[in-house]
């Protein structure tokens, strides 16, 4: 039985190597040495991008617990403070891998338990790309990310970025302005509009799950102090929810583009840096019903199913495998990639009876629903 004492000091120890996305190796390290020396599973390795993978049991159903080690880039101290335990990573989302991997170095029913810690999960999701290449076939998953122990996250937004290119063809001595259009100031109509037209069926604004949102996340343009920009990029960030495809989405932005690059007379280019698929579970799976039960087991209350405004690792493997596939770890979502990012000790240690309570449920309810399906039928 893994105490309290080591839970956090292992939590603690995890939040005090820095990991930005694609610099995950000491962590993973970490999490291996451990599986081997202190939580017994039976097979651990570090694959070809950096995931690790720990595995213990045998037979169905197979369970898949996976968790992202990456950070958004910036250190937060690591101290103990008032019940919270601070830093880079506490609850986006070393607190729900961590106490994952403690649940599944516990569980001793029927079946087979996969831990993976991934890499590159705030980047390009390469490690959730290749957990799915290599063919691992679990029956189901969940995701660790925070929810709130009360929470059961079941929907994720899609995302589309794109790198947009205004280009006006020719530059002007700053000092005469007229002479010459200026890329910036273009982009900046560009995107007024482009936003406007995107955002105009959001008659809920509230419902901000089931709307489609856009940013404006970088931009850049020009070449010297006194010299009128040609060209100017900007990056466009667009969630989609769950009733619409980015497919769908990306035929309106070429419309408007194309539509805008005429009007304004400028040359309008763009790339795709991003296009994931939304994703929502299924709300009366066996999964979705046996992390119920365990949040009434352990915390003695109706769990919430939330959907998520943001696009996760669960949007990849969900829409790949076609399996039950939920969300779900300790964590207040707000707190994640801020200057004082914190998680509640009693809610992690919380979690991780959470966890082990879901596993054996799904062990159980999966053997029930194979023996029904085996049964033999009676015919009259």
């Amino acid at each position: 039985m893994v105490s309290p004492a080591y839970a956090v000091e292992l939590l603690k120890n995890s939040l005090e190597i820095y990991t930005p996305s694609r610099s995950e190796g000491g962590l993973a390290n970490l999490i291996k040495e451990r599986c081997m020396s202190d939580l017994g599973f039976e097979r651990v390795t570090i694959d070809s991008v950096g995931n690790v993978i720990a595995t213990k049991g045998s037979g169905e159903p197979k369970m898949l617990l996976c968790g992202h080690m990456d950070t958004v880039p910036g250190q937060v101290p690591v101290r103990i403070d008032s019940g919270f335990i601070y830093g880079r990573g506490a609850s986006d989302a070393k607190g729900p891998l961590i106490s994952m991997l403690l649940a599944a170095s516990e569980f001793k029913q029927k079946g087979t338990i996969i831990f993976a810690g991934v890499v590159d999960e705030e980047g390009n999701a390469t490690g959730v790309k290749e957990l799915v290449k290599s063919k691992l076939s679990p029956d189901y998953a969940i995701f660790g990310e925070p929810s709130g122990i009360s929470n059961i996250t079941v929907a994720y937004k899609g995302r589309l970025a794109l790198r947009l290119i205004c280009d006006v063809g020719e530059t002007a001595h700053a000092s005469a302005p007229w002479l010459a259009m200026n890329s910036i100031e273009e982009m900046q109509y560009i995107w007024n509009d482009l936003k406007r037209i995107l955002t105009e069926g959001n008659i809920e604004l509230n419902k901000k799950s089931t709307a489609v949102t856009c940013s404006l996340t970088e931009i850049s343009g020009g070449t010297s102090h006194n010299v009128t920009p040609q060209k100017c990029k900007a990056t466009i960030d667009i969630r989609i929810p769950t009733n619409r495809t980015c497919l769908e989405i990306l035929g309106i932005v070429d419309e408007i583009i194309n539509k805008l690059a005429k009007q304004r007379n400028v040359k309008l280019t763009y790339r795709i840096e991003d296009m994931t698929e939304s994703f929502e579970a299924e709300h009366s799976s066996p999964l979705v019903r046996a992390l119920s039960l365990s949040i009434l087991d352990v915390c003695r209350t109706r769990p919430m199913l939330i959907r998520k405004t943001g696009t996760g690792d669960m949007n990849v493997l969900g829409n790949s495998l076609k399996i039950p596939v939920v969300t779900y770890g300790p964590g207040e979502p707000h707190a994640s990639h801020s200057k004082d990012e914190r998680i509640e000790i009693e809610s992690y240690l919380t979690s991780i009876e959470v966890f082990g309570r879901a596993l054996f449920h799904i062990s159980r309810l999966h053997q029930i629903k194979k023996q029904n399906v085996n049964k033999p039928k009676i015919i009259n």
